[in-house]
């Protein structure tokens, strides 16, 4: 007997060290944006060259889905990093401290803007807010007038603006996960909705009516969701001449051979347009730290201290030759001496 329960001690005891070692991760894991994910693994990949510690884990899951996972809870199970294409919501903030991820840092890496591009086999499109609104949004305003909204009637692009061409209204895009999404709808769609004055004056009476009316995407067939692969879209483009792409500059930028940027509201796409700020759709790209992992996983503090290094972020770094619009000195600054302190998140 005394010796099944020696047996049965060692068994668990060993068990219990399996346990223990399949919990350790000696590897930094990271998830979130598709628009971020080229601008992560390039440091991950510089990271993993110059350092002992080994190359971070990258993962495209979209903005929305990165943060639901990075919110699940702290431990090695759970992502150490989310990348974001947007700012965390207060939400997901609350959501995280439900499940204990009470400490977040919070790193703005760059600007990006968001472009509407077609293959370069076509004529580029000057397009403004308005008509990307008419030509995507569930519903819009009746042509006849009365201040009423009805479902989507416009099948191709010169039935809403009898400038453009006379072609059928296709357009890939990211699906609601994506920060892509969210930025693209608040910019571009909420840009072109509150022209209207009749749907602008819903705001101060009904919020959520009026973000019901600008954000809702129309899914009759002329919004087309293509998943998070970017790179997917700009293929999809090449085979179309006739569709349209919504992603990040920095795809536009790294496959300007075979698509270009239409205009909006007049103003090019370019890496100066957007670092100036007259490029009207642009956003800025963050990720964000689980302080509680900081020690625990190793590499957490060095490859922050990569990412925000002049090397990589600064004016002549090497995520400016990936395409991203690096941030004025004075914020590059206060977010670094953010991520050296790891200073929590702090939402206005």
């Amino acid at each position: 007997m005394n010796n099944n329960r020696i047996i049965l001690a060692a068994a668990l005891a060993a068990a219990a060290a399996g346990t223990a070692n399949a919990a350790s991760r000696d590897y930094i894991s990271v998830v979130g944006s598709s628009t971020v994910y080229p601008f992560a693994t390039v440091v991950a990949e510089n990271f993993g060259k110059t350092t002992a510690f080994k190359t971070p884990k990258i993962e495209s899951t979209g903005s929305g889905g990165g943060l639901k996972l990075f919110c699940a809870g702290v431990g090695v199970e759970h992502p150490d990093i989310t990348n974001a294409s947007r700012r965390i919501k207060s939400s997901e903030v609350e959501n995280c401290a439900k499940n204990g991820v009470n400490e977040i840092v919070e790193v703005k890496i760059g600007y990006d803007g968001i472009v509407l591009a077609n293959s370069k086999a076509a004529e580029p499109m000057k397009l403004s807010r308005r008509d990307v609104f008419l030509a995507l949004a569930k519903q819009v305003p009746n042509t006849q007038g009365g201040g009423e909204l009805v479902d989507n009637p416009y099948k191709t692009w010169k039935e809403v603006n009898p400038a453009l061409p006379a072609i059928e209204i296709e357009v890939l895009g990211p699906p609601p996960t994506s920060g892509t999404r969210d930025a693209f709808v608040e910019l571009a769609m909420e840009g072109g909705c509150k022209t209207f004055d009749f749907i602008k004056a819903m705001k101060k009476q009904d919020k959520k009516s009026y973000k019901r009316v600008c954000h809702t995407v129309r899914e009759d067939g002329a919004f087309i969701e293509a998943g998070e692969n970017d790179n997917l879209i700009v293929q999809k483009l090449e085979a179309n001449p006739k569709a349209l792409g919504i992603f990040g500059f920095s795809f536009l930028d790294q496959n300007a051979d075979k698509v270009q940027g239409s205009l909006v509201d007049g103003v090019e796409p370019t890496f100066e347009a957007i670092a100036d700020g007259s490029y009207p759709v642009s956003r800025p790209l963050y990720f964000y730290v689980k302080k509680a992992h900081v020690g625990k996983i190793p590499g957490i503090s060095e490859y922050l201290a990569e990412f925000t290094s002049d090397k990589a972020w600064g004016d002549e770094g090497y995520l400016v030759d990936k395409g991203m619009i690096p941030m004025p000195n004075q914020e590059r600054n206060q977010f670094a001496a953010d991520v050296k302190n790891l200073n929590p998140l702090r939402l206005n």
